[in-house]
């Protein structure tokens, strides 16, 4: 059985305890939980030590800010940093396996004006590099792992496609540090994502799962059995967090995905 999660904010209820109500009748494992800035998710340790006691289980965060860790301004690389280890720390203690962040969203894109942006690869790389070297060494003395999220390219310039994930991963040298694989992303910058699973998949640490077209699984042309059939093939052991737009009406279209998914993984068998 295959494994699925979804992010909290798209769960019907008040409290995380109601959305664990709902997410396990549904068919799903885990929650995912969202880091906004501002230490936020560090402030709500009373209320996910609570929801923990009550039961609920909560694998992973996905961090959700306006800059990242390559930032170009230096002050908003350090802040990043210092939001990503909070949450990597918080996401320990809660017995989580690990916080995942792009490189950067919505910054600069090589594919809009005015297509060079203001640092050389080589200097992204060095920023990318020096981050994730920090970020790794704080998530291995944490015991969880930090997953690096390729974006597509119209909303990251430096890190688009996993084998650039996984070429960053080689230099740092961190076996804290993994690959967060998006779907959505790979739907674009892959040139055959369950072959990219397949090639880079010792590399894996996480999964997201969106549709073609950003919604749920099952809205778009995503061959679910093929990325299902991929990710058995290199023994992929972790979840599959639903992070998507939403279809119809949104409590079914959340309710439908583990079992869309686990028939696709069926139908490889």
């Amino acid at each position: 059985m295959i494994s699925v999660t979804c992010q909290e904010q798209m769960l019907p209820g008040e409290t995380l305890t109601e959305k664990w109500a709902f997410a396990t009748k549904a068919g799903y494992a885990a929650i995912e939980l969202r880091g906004k800035g501002d230490l936020a998710l560090e402030k709500r340790l009373p209320e996910l030590r609570k929801a923990a006691a009550d039961g609920v289980v909560m694998r992973t965060v996905c961090v959700d800010m306006l800059h990242f860790f390559g930032a170009f301004d230096p002050a908003l690389r350090a802040d990043a940093i210092t939001q990503m280890r909070s949450q990597l720390t918080v996401i320990a203690e809660l017995g989580g396996v690990g916080a995942m962040t792009p490189a950067s969203y919505g910054m600069f894109s090589r594919r809009l004006p005015p297509f060079e942006p203001p640092r050389t690869e080589a200097e992204d790389r060095e920023v990318l590099v020096t981050g994730l070297t920090e970020l790794g060494e704080h998530a291995a003395a944490e015991g969880v792992s930090l997953f690096l999220e390729p974006l597509n390219r119209y909303e990251d310039h430096m890190v688009n496609r996993l084998e650039q994930a996984a070429s960053l991963i080689d230099e740092v040298g961190l076996p804290s540090i993994r690959i967060g694989a998006d779907t959505y992303h790979m739907n674009i910058e892959e040139d055959d994502p369950a072959d990219a699973l397949r090639r880079w998949g010792s590399y894996l640490g996480h999964v997201q799962v969106s549709d073609s077209n950003r919604l749920q699984p099952g809205a778009g042309h995503v061959d679910w059995a093929g990325v299902i059939a991929a990710l058995t093939t290199v023994g992929y052991t972790g979840d599959l967090a639903l992070e998507s737009r939403l279809r119809g009406v949104a409590v079914e279209a959340v309710a439908s995905v583990p079992t869309l998914l686990q028939d696709a993984a069926r139908g490889i068998r």
